[in-house]
């Protein structure tokens, strides 16, 4: 008999955070609740974005593999959240579509949340620890 595979909210996502531990714990929240069939992980806003590049660069054929929800925190050394988000919107031309941009971070700063909100109201924020709810609520 066989097995019936279980029913992901999403195809694809991506975590980006310099600090493994975090990505690790996230990456198992969304396995647990069954979020996304596959998830990437990066360690920084650079190598997200090269990879990011690399599935638009192979063409429509990856458009599977290209993330639907992209995790970001803000605080990460050499490219923060915020830059991530102002290069990867300037590169939006090329994507191959529009993933869902939410801010996972421990910064309880409200001038960071008004800071996202003014680059655009779709990205969603959040702190961590990603919990079931967050993830019903996207």
């Amino acid at each position: 008999m066989k097995r019936k595979e279980p029913k992901f909210k999403y195809r694809n996502v991506m975590l980006i955070d310099d600090n493994e531990l975090d990505n690790f714990i996230n990456e198992k929240t969304l396995e647990a609740n069954l979020f996304s069939k596959k998830i990437y992980s990066c360690t920084s806003g650079k190598s997200a974005l090269e990879f990011l590049n690399n599935i638009v660069t192979m063409g429509d054929q990856f458009a599977e593999v290209y993330p639907q929800v992209i995790f970001i925190d803000i605080n990460m050394p050499m490219m923060d959240g915020f830059q991530f988000i102002d290069y990867f919107k300037k590169e939006s031309e090329k994507q191959l579509q529009k993933p869902k941009l939410v801010l996972l971070t421990s910064s309880v700063y409200n001038e960071d949340r008004e800071k996202a909100k003014s680059i655009s109201k779709d990205i969603v924020f959040l702190n961590k620890p990603l919990k079931k709810e967050m993830l019903d609520a996207l």
